[in-house]
């Protein structure tokens, strides 16, 4: 078993060495993904998913990474990182290089293998999508959770329509049904539904299952004909429905190891039509058992306890099985290895299954029990002998039965009967029949190695000579004629093998095993002697035609005869085209139904048949060209007459002149190994193929040394070539840099030009701006002169407003101070009277006392002489007394004389002021200004100079005790005479205001 890793490449082959599936339990190849060299982890796959040709199958792991797996190329690339485990995956859609996958955030993506990239993203789900399935035409997509289903048309990626349950009832799963527009539903309560793809409409419920039998269905699987439908789950019965007739029809009970089944799948086969009879069942110990439904025979499994299955997927033509293993990696098993003992003849059947009856059966006569497929034999006594017999050959008895019998439980004598009585087998199971009659052996080896020889040489060409339309067509065809011509030299000769393929390329063309051995079955029966007269067409078979011909209508062969019309004419194109030229599809397919039904001389008896059932076109043809074009064209025919016509030829043709006694008998092509194809002349092949490779390498010498020659030309020319072309580029380069300068001196003068303007216009700019900054710093200035005039006059007007405020402040001191003095000087004077009325009183008590002292002291003169000194000092006292009291006295006139002269300069201040204020009036600028600093000049004046005057006329010690008032007053006058003429000089003198 080889086993890949595939570690951190992104691409690479799948296996290294061919693979021999057949070496152990049929594995192709082991793939893991280890995602450390070191620490070896493996990454586990979790889902897998082939695509429609089956080829090609997509893995992908836990971790996201998504793998392409091309088993065809032997390949394998990585096309997505996803970051997140997938949960389902589905690679079956109308795009083949597209694919859906399921992840775990819910979402379902649509990626592309060969761009990858992301096509779309769809959601909706709330839970984990655990199915995917995409309808036949690749159109819609079908994805189920627990809780809903959602079906999406995939050339839009939008969801159509969302299946909603109620919680109680989950959903096990839903699905398309194959080559269908059906979707059936299926539920935790064995509840199954058929829908309508399109309007969603139900068609039909199956019924409940049987009580005895309690099955909780968990799986479910469908044969691609969609007539019956297997179901499974925690048991070991598996219960088969027929959904045309919707009833059960069969239980089957696994062996007593299997406790729960957890997947079915169908095997599918190339001959069945769809019918699928063997269906895989995993069970819970990870084996695969693969059990015939019919005859419930176990054939074969995959897995084993140590190596448990976790999940499989079998490719649609039923060549591969890809299984997850519970250790995470990858199996590819080969069915062609695991069936190969099944494809033996097999032995009889053991147990005949009857359709169901139409009364409903208990649940116990449909249950059946799967059995080991070997079959069981008598076992010899010892004492019996063994006894020898020689059969005789005849046609009735025993020896025609089992000669009859073919490999797969059919009896060519009633399909012969069946034929006889439709005229053709049923296009469902032709195919399955063909195989049956060809009895192919499917030599999956053998046709691989000769498959992996490549294209040969002789076809490498084959498009030019045979153009094709379909490309996929022409690549089977050529594989298929270089695996003949690798099989048997002589086919790399033959120019009318595909011809003769071809009819059979086209019907087999997805299945080219089948293909090859067809084809080659039909050279090793049906070609016999073809290849005796190479590289000439085989002139004993024509003579055999032309012998038949002869003996059953002379009068055509007479015409050939007479128009020079050979078998090679009439009977070989219709040979090496198998009649593919002339019929139809269905007529081709009718045709050999009853050739391969038959011995190989009944293709020799068509052509005559075809030849005579044409007699009347035929004797109306006079020209070779006529002929040619009639045996190369499709005509007006019935093939059902021809086919008739064959079969009378074959009973009423003598014995001497007939093909089948100069025919062998039909041989199948062998088991394991093709056999040797020999039977041509081999001297002609060798020496057509010796010179054929003189020739060959003639043509190669030649063409080598003409390409030498070509070559060395080709060099001198590609020498000249490049120096022109240099020459030509230097040429150019310097008329692109020449080019290139004029225009880069065209845009410097053009950027010089838009300099200039730019400056001239920067120049008019900045004139415009000097201008404006003149006239704004002109019209700043005078308004600026203005604001400092304005602001000048405020100022005045403020000045004047202030001085005008001061004045009326201080007059309205000085008058407060005035008032205040005035009654300061009432006080004083009263104070002054007071006090001179004491000063009487004392003056007077003084004189009392002096009297009575000097009346004392003369009357004391006498007493003593030492109290002089005290009278002395008494005097003393009194006279500095005295003295006290005059200057009392002049004081308390002196204020007197102060308080007349403040009245009088009171109201002389008062009456300027009323002048000042009319004069102001008048012209408030002038006089105003001069009279208010003479105002406020003439107050401190007067004042000082009273007081002065005061000061000095109470430090007079001499001031005479007997001035009287008017004296006073007479002096006041004076005084203020005098001041009145300072004051008035002191106005005529302009420095004196400002000092």
């Amino acid at each position: 078993m080889q086993s890949t890793d595939l570690g951190n490449k992104e691409s690479g082959k799948i296996w290294h060495r061919k693979p021999n599936p057949a070496a152990r339990d049929g594995i192709i190849v082991n793939i893991i993904h280890s995602t450390s060299d070191y620490l070896p982890k493996v990454s586990r796959f979790l889902n897998v998913a082939f695509d429609s040709s089956g080829d090609c199958l997509i893995a992908g792991d836990h971790q996201g990474n998504i793998y392409v797996f091309d088993l065809y190329t032997n390949r394998f690339n990585i096309v997505q990182r996803t970051a997140q485990a997938c949960t389902a995956l589905a690679f079956n859609l109308r795009r083949r290089s597209e694919f859906l996958v399921a992840l775990a955030d819910y979402s379902i993506k649509c990626f592309d293998t060969v761009t990858k990239e992301l096509v779309s993203w769809m959601r909706g789900h709330e839970s984990s999508v655990f199915a995917i399935s995409v309808h036949a035409s690749g159109r819609y997509a079908i994805t189920t959770s627990s809780d809903t289903a959602q079906l999406w048309d995939l050339d839009t990626f939008q969801r159509k329509r969302k299946l909603n349950i109620r919680q109680s009832v989950g959903i096990q799963k839903v699905f398309f049904l194959p080559l269908s527009n059906t979707i059936l539903s299926c539920f935790k309560d064995n509840s199954i539904f058929a829908w309508e793809c399109d309007t969603l409409f139900c068609k039909y419920q199956l019924p409940a299952p049987p009580e005895s039998s309690s099955v909780l269905y968990k799986v479910f699987a469908v044969t691609r004909d969609g007539r019956i439908l297997a179901a499974g789950g925690k048991s070991n019965h598996l219960h088969l429905w027929c959904l045309e007739a919707k009833q059960l029809f069969r239980i089957i009970q696994m062996p007593a190891k299997v406790r729960a089944i957890r997947h079915l799948e169908f095997l599918p086969d190339s001959f069945d039509a769809g019918s699928h009879q063997v269906l895989g069942v995993l069970s819970q110990d990870g084996i695969m058992r693969f059990i015939n439904i019919q005859t419930c025979k176990l054939l074969f499994e995959i897995g084993s306890l140590d190596e448990g299955i976790s999940s499989s997927v079998i490719s649609p033509h039923g060549r591969y099985v890809a299984s997850i293993m519970e250790n995470g990696s990858l199996n590819i098993y080969s069915v062609q290895a695991l069936t190969q003992e099944i494809n033996k003849p097999p032995p009889p059947l053991v147990k005949v299954i009857e359709d169901l009856p139409k009364s409903k059966l208990n649940s116990s006569d449909l249950k059946m029990k799967v059995t080991s497929g070997r079959v069981r034999r008598p076992t010899k006594s010892r004492e019996s002998k063994t006894q020898t017999r020689i059969l005789k050959q005849d046609l009735t008895g025993n020896f025609e039965n089992k000669e009859n019998e073919l490999s797969d439980g059919l009896n060519k004598k009633r399909l012969q009967i069946l034929l006889k009585g439709y005229g053709e087998y049923p296009t469902k199971y032709r195919m399955f029949i063909w195989r049956s009659l060809l009895q192919l052996p499917e030599n999956h080896t053998a046709f691989s190695s000769l498959v992996d020889k490549g294209v040969h040489v002789a076809f490498l060409n084959l498009q030019k000579k045979y153009p094709i339309k379909s490309r996929k067509l022409l690549r089977v065809l050529q594989r298929t004629l270089s695996a003949l011509a690798h099989w048997s030299a002589i086919f790399s000769d033959t120019p009318y093998l595909p011809l003769l393929a071809f009819p059979f390329v086209k019907l087999f063309q997805n299945n080219q095993l089948i293909c090859f051995e067809v084809v080659a079955t039909l050279i090793i029966n049906w070609c016999q002697h073809w290849f005796e007269y190479f590289p000439n067409p085989p002139i004993n078979i024509l003579s055999m035609i032309e012998n038949v011909l002869a003996f059953h209508d002379k009068e055509l062969l007479q015409h050939f005869v007479d128009h020079d019309i050979t078998s090679q004419l009439y009977a070989w194109p219709l040979l090496e085209t198998v009649f593919s030229e002339v019929l139809t599809r269905e007529e081709w397919l009718k045709l050999f139904d009853n050739v391969f039904s038959n011995h190989p001389s009944f293709l020799l008896m068509a052509v005559v048949a075809y030849n005579i059932c044409s007699r009347a076109p035929l004797l109306n043809c006079n020209l070779k060209d006529d002929f040619e074009y009639f045996f190369h064209h499709r005509n007006n025919l019935d093939i059902t007459v021809v086919i008739r016509e064959v079969y009378h030829l074959a009973d009423t043709t003598p014995a001497d002149i007939h093909p089948e006694s100069m025919l062998d008998v039909f041989v199948a092509l062998t088991k394991g190994q093709y056999p040797v194809f020999n039977q041509y002349p081999k001297f002609i092949v060798d020496y057509q193929t010796q010179e054929r490779e003189r020739i060959r390498n003639d043509e190669l010498d030649y063409l080598r040394e003409r390409r030498q020659t070509v070559e060395d030309m080709q060099a001198e020319v590609d020498q000249q070539k490049a120096e022109d072309e240099a020459w030509y580029q230097k040429q150019e380069l310097l008329r692109k840099a020449e080019e290139t300068r004029r225009e880069i001196l065209f845009r410097e003068e053009e950027k010089m030009l838009e300099q200039r303007q730019r400056l001239a216009a920067v120049k008019r700019e900045l004139k415009r701006k000097e201008i404006h900054l003149q006239d704004a710093a002109r019209r700043r200035f005078q308004k600026q002169q203005q604001d400092q005039r304005e602001m000048e006059l405020r100022r005045l007007d403020d000045e004047i407003e202030r001085k005008v405020c001061m004045r009326d402040q201080e007059m309205a001191t000085t008058a407060q101070d005035l008032e205040m003095r005035n009654l300061e000087l009432e006080s004083q004077k009263r104070l002054f009277e007071k006090k001179l009325t004491r000063n009487q009183e004392a003056a007077a008590k003084e004189m009392r006392e002096d009297t009575d002292a000097y009346r004392r002291k003369v009357e004391l003169e006498e007493h003593t002489f030492h109290k002089l000194l005290e009278t002395d000092q008494a005097q003393s006292l009194k006279a500095q007394k005295r003295e006290e009291a005059e200057e009392k006295e002049f004081r308390l006139r002196s204020e007197k004389r102060a308080s007349a002269l403040s009245d009088a300069s009171r109201k002389w201040f008062l009456e300027q002021e009323l002048s000042d204020a009319l004069d102001h009036a008048k012209n408030p600028h002038c006089e105003v200004y001069y009279s208010k600093k003479y105002v406020l000049r003439q107050e401190p004046i007067l004042r000082t100079t009273v007081y002065s005057s005061s000061t000095i006329s109470l430090n007079r010690r001499k001031l005479d005790w007997d001035t009287t008032e008017q004296d006073l007053t007479e002096k006041v006058r004076n005084l203020r005479q005098r001041l009145t003429a300072q004051a008035r000089s002191r106005c005529q003198t302009p420095h004196l205001l400002t000092t």
